[in-house]
């Protein structure tokens, strides 16, 4: 009978014990907002400036200087292919240039020379004409030799690969050795710091944007802070496609946005393409220091009937200032706790 006594006041001191616990905890009541209805559509974050750079002549890779993610500046040199063929034209067209001006300078002078007998009545017009005629001639193909070595000092210039602007090096596809042709990919650079993101949205959809549409950009693998950048322009491509019926909203990220690169996961929110009545939604907001976030997983204490508080595995969506939104997990009128640390040491 004494043990039965004293184990009932065991029990009850503890649950007292265990109620001023859950109520030294700070707890919330989980209330739903009406707020007008939004739709994330599945996009990517694209480069607004990214450039494959491929050959121009045939010539093997011998040399490499970049490798992918290096940061590179405008008309830095990336990659030297074989020039010695080019580079031995080039040679060839100097010196004929060097021949032709020689011509040149000979025919000037003989030139002069009748244009002085004319003078003096030794030849004939004629004779002056075919003079005239001849120097002309000449300073045409010394231009034209001209000409023509520049070009092959520009075919052999086309060997030197260079940065066309500031950029990351994205991607360098050959290797030492390989035989370059035109039009086959040597490098892609992108400039960091201009960024957007890109989704397919149905033609349903876009005719209920507007002329401003109010596009929320989401960054799922980034950190929270980074998560719900600010897009600083918005635009809706004019033409639909036909196989799909969907047409192209382009979101631009702030400029030197850090953290995102081209082909990263996002997603784009528009708030009026949950239907065309507009009709209002209810969204469950909580605080967002109440969510627990390890990873992939994010998760808060529930406070249950016996004021324990459980962890229980949510779907987060929009953050918005303090607060974020419950997708899945929560229902309205359930208590959380504020703390979640405080909550695990109190299980």
């Amino acid at each position: 009978m004494r043990k039965n006594t004293l184990l009932s006041l065991s029990l009850a001191l503890a649950c007292a014990f265990g109620g001023a616990q859950a109520a030294a905890l700070g707890t919330v009541t989980v209330q739903a907002a009406s707020t007008q209805q939004s739709a994330g559509f599945d996009a990517v974050v694209e480069a607004v400036r990214q450039t494959v750079i491929a050959a121009q002549v045939p010539g093997a890779v011998v040399q490499i200087d970049v490798k992918a993610g290096d940061q590179v500046k405008a008309g830095q040199l990336l990659m030297r292919l074989d020039a010695r063929a080019a580079e031995q034209n080039a040679a060839a067209s100097d010196a004929q240039v060097a021949a032709a001006r020689a011509q040149l300078d000979a025919a000037a002078k003989e030139y002069e020379r009748q244009k002085q007998l004319f003078s003096k009545q030794y030849i004939s017009q004629a004779a002056l004409e075919r003079a005239e005629s001849q120097f002309k001639a000449t300073q045409a193909q010394a231009a034209a030799q001209l000409a023509q070595a520049g070009a092959a000092r520009t075919q052999s210039g086309f060997h030197l690969v260079r940065a066309p602007y500031a950029g990351v090096v994205a991607e360098v596809p050959v290797s030492l050795g390989d035989m370059a042709m035109p039009g086959r990919p040597l490098l892609t650079i992108y400039d960091p710091s201009q960024l957007r993101v890109s989704a397919a949205v149905p033609q349903s959809v876009t005719g209920m944007l507007g002329v401003k549409p109010a596009v929320r950009i989401e960054l799922p693998g980034l950190p929270e802070a980074q998560r719900w950048p600010q897009a600083s322009r918005v635009q809706l491509l004019p033409t639909v496609d036909a196989a799909t019926h969907t047409a192209q909203i382009r979101a631009e990220l702030p400029a030197g946005f850090a953290g995102a690169a081209p082909g990263l996961f996002a997603r784009l929110w528009l708030p009026a393409a949950a239907g065309r009545d507009g009709a209002a939604g209810q969204r469950l907001m909580v605080p967002a220091k109440a969510v627990l976030r390890r990873a992939e997983l994010s998760a808060v204490y529930v406070i249950d009937a016996k004021g324990q508080p459980l962890l229980r595995q949510v779907r987060t969506g929009r953050a918005e200032g303090d607060s974020v939104e419950i997708l899945s997990g929560l229902s309205a009128g359930e208590k959380i706790a504020l703390d979640p640390q405080a909550a695990a040491r109190q299980r």
